[in-house]
């Protein structure tokens, strides 16, 4: 039968010369625990010099030597010795697995033992750590020739492993190198209430002057609020959108509270406290976050405290995100410019490890090293995008690029769309669509200023799947361009188009800017008494879905006598005809501009 393995002061197989004296064995081997447990791991290959060495010349071994290492080798050396065996005595059963009180004074002597062990330390999972290379000299499945061969060559060494670097305990291993950069900070805490640590300062609660203690008792009343407001929608959930344009009792009384709120703010800072607000500053310094009571209402401070609160949410929601996922690309060099990105884009890991890619303007291709772009731009023959060029007014030229004739440059379109695009989820199945990239031409080639893409075949009429203005010429009115580009290609398909759902921010924004600039140009223009939504569908291209939540935004669409109003307003069409001539109309698309007739099967 397979031998079992036995704890340290455990009854052997019922020799008498094993048996003797159990108590004082067991005092003698607890005695011993620590010393042993020190003298009990090697490595192989001084295993195996140990057994080439015995083979070569046999040691004489006393039996005293062997008593203190094995109780079989005892038992068997003694036996050859003695001759005939000798009857064994019988003794009472011990309960050495079960739960008395032996068992339980023996554990706990064990225990302290083990407490004065400098053995390697055990893992959080309770596993001592172990190697390829040690092996555990009091293994029972160890043979007794190299049980002796491992005492011999720990004789030989004498028994000291001083020389063998200490193991790292598992608390030693972690890495407590991250840490929140406010000075003084121990990194606990969160801003948003949510976390017990922090390891930036836009959630650290000290830089904002504030307790971990206050941050939760704002999550909390947070939470509250949440929780009354959502209660308050469901209830007006009943309400018709168009027939109850004026606000609610609810929000009137709202209201009033939120004036009476702002009206209680003092006018200005007492003298005490510019110099604590110049105190703070000066001893703190850009280490603290200037103290912001008495500087506004307590409503609108109340409101800017939410919003950190929210922002810094979002950033660890980010900051876990790219760890999960892969390495994060955080700047690029696109041209002339160097671009921060905003998202995570799924380049492959060699190139997202990099954390700053280089790219071609012209191709779009990407290179690890500055280099590489140099090399590749002197032999880039690339001066535009690649399809036919189907509108030029000055230096504005939109190319049309098919997705299935250049499938390489759209997919690095996508990828670099994606870097500046949270909701994109299209990247390398782009035969489908259809890219209509717009630049911007001086003498080194047509530089890209953005793009729109569309499907050739859309069932639900939409005139753009993904659309971007990239952030260097932002806020300059080319993604209006772009969305008026689209819609115009829509009529001349003499179809009614609208953008894929869900939008962007930034491209919620830029259509509800641009739907509310077609309406107001169709209201200065119109003559007559009577509109219908249908005709200005037709006649602009606009969904009639988004025509009315543009109205209703503005409070144009009023319900009364059963009949549905649309108020022509002169305020609204009066600040748009002034912004109009303060722009001018350099950055509008020309229809004559356009030379271009719709793809066949579309």
């Amino acid at each position: 039968m397979p031998r079992r393995k036995r704890n340290a002061g455990s009854s052997s197989e019922g020799t008498e010369d094993s048996d003797f004296s159990a108590d004082h064995e067991h005092t003698d081997r607890i005695e011993t625990y620590g010393r042993t447990r020190r003298n009990t791991r090697l490595t192989r290959a001084s295993l195996r010099l140990s057994q080439s060495s015995q083979d070569s010349s046999p040691v004489q071994i006393s039996p005293t030597e062997v008593v203190t290492f094995s109780a079989r080798r005892v038992t068997r050396s003694r036996s050859l010795q003695q001759g005939p065996p000798v009857t064994p005595k019988k003794y009472p059963l011990r309960q050495s697995r079960s739960s008395g009180s032996d068992t339980e004074q023996h554990v706990e002597d064990l225990k302290r033992a083990a407490d004065q062990d400098e053995s390697p330390p055990r893992t959080p999972t309770g596993n001592a750590l172990s190697s390829e290379s040690d092996i555990d000299v009091s293994s029972p499945n160890a043979s007794p020739d190299e049980s002796l061969a491992k005492e011999l060559s720990l004789k030989d060494s004498g028994s000291d492993l001083s020389h063998r670097p200490k193991r790292r305990r598992f608390h030693e291993s972690y890495n407590f190198n991250m840490k929140c950069p406010t000075p003084g900070c121990n990194s606990l805490g969160h801003l948003t209430g949510k976390h017990e640590r922090h390891f930036s300062i836009s959630g650290c609660p000290l830089f904002h002057n504030l307790s971990v203690d206050e941050c939760k008792t704002r999550a909390s009343s947070r939470d509250k609020q949440v929780e009354e407001r959502t209660l308050s929608h469901r209830q007006d959930e009943n309400r018709h959108g168009t027939r109850h344009q004026a606000p609610t009792e609810r929000q009137m009384r709202y209201k009033e509270k939120v004036t009476e709120m702002r009206k209680k703010r003092n006018s200005g800072l007492l003298k005490e406290q510019k110099d604590q607000y110049m105190d703070h500053r000066q001893s703190h310094g850009n280490n603290r976050e200037p103290l912001l009571e008495n500087i506004t209402s307590d409503y609108d401070l109340e409101l800017f405290r939410k919003a950190q609160a929210r922002a810094s949410e979002d950033l660890e929601k980010l900051q876990g995100q790219v760890a999960e996922g892969s390495n994060m690309i955080k700047t690029i060099v696109f041209g002339r410019y160097e671009l921060d990105t905003w998202y995570h884009s799924p380049y492959p890991e060699e190139y997202a490890r990099l954390g700053r890619l280089y790219m071609c303007e012209f191709c779009l291709k990407y290179m690890k090293s500055l280099t590489i772009l140099r090399r590749h731009m002197a032999k880039c023959v690339w001066k535009h995008p690649p399809g036919d060029e189907i509108y030029r007014k000055g230096n504005i030229s939109v190319f049309e690029v098919d997705g299935k004739k250049n499938k390489i440059y759209c997919q690095n379109l996508c990828l670099l769309a994606k870097l500046f695009l949270d909701h994109k989820t299209l990247y390398y199945d782009v035969e489908p669509f259809l890219f209509y990239v717009m630049t911007e031409a001086d003498n080194t080639g047509c530089h890209l200023v953005g793009y729109f893409s569309k499907e050739k075949n859309s069932f639900l009429n939409y005139n753009v799947s993904c659309i971007l203005t990239m952030p260097q010429y932002m806020r300059q009115g080319y993604g209006k361009m772009l969305i008026d580009f689209s819609y115009l290609l829509s009529k001349v398909e003499e179809k009614v188009g609208s953008p894929e759902r869900p939008l962007s921010d930034l491209g919620l924004i830029s259509y509800r800017s641009y739907w509310k600039e077609v309406l107001l140009r169709y209201l200065n223009q119109f003559q007559g008494k009577e509109i219908s939504i249908k005709e200005i569908s037709q006649e602009t291209a606009v969904n009639p879905v988004d025509i009315v939540s543009t109205l209703q935004s503005l409070q144009m669409l009023k319900y009364w006598k059963g009949k549905h109003l649309v108020l022509k307003r002169q305020d609204l069409i009066d600040d748009w005809k002034a912004k109009e001539t303060k722009r001018g109309s350099s950055k509008t698309i020309e229809p004559t501009a356009l030379k271009w007739t719709p793809p066949k099967g579309t």
